[in-house]
């Protein structure tokens, strides 16, 4: 069950480009360390870590310069990537972790990202 914050952060993406992939409605996830990409993301910013539009002004930074150094048919496309690059700019800019500890951080919860290893 969502909170009110989840269903607004939800919503919140519906139509645009920074809408997260979704079947029949239901949000999609392939692996599992995008869903904890995109619940620590929620969580952190409910706490009041970062504000969620500033999150998602960020993600979608993240589409629009993958876009800019990729054909739009470029196969290695992943949109989880571009939300955990996001969310890792967010974290560092709010001043939550260093670099060094934010890949401490990246690596226990998230271990199957291997570009973030």
């Amino acid at each position: 069950m969502q909170t009110r914050f989840e269903h607004f952060a939800a919503t919140s993406m519906l139509g645009f480009e920074d809408s997260p992939p979704r079947r029949n409605g239901t949000l999609t996830f392939a692996r599992d360390w995008e869903r904890r990409a995109f619940g620590i993301a929620l969580a952190l910013a409910k706490e009041g870590y970062f504000e969620w539009e500033e999150f998602r002004q960020a993600l979608i930074a993240s589409i629009a310069s993958w876009e800019r150094d990729n054909a739009l048919d470029d196969p290695s496309w992943d949109y989880y990537q571009r939300w955990l690059e996001a969310l890792l700019g967010v974290i560092v800019r709010a001043g939550l972790l260093d670099a060094e500890s934010l890949r401490s951080v990246t690596d226990a919860l998230l271990p199957e990202c291997q570009p973030y290893r």
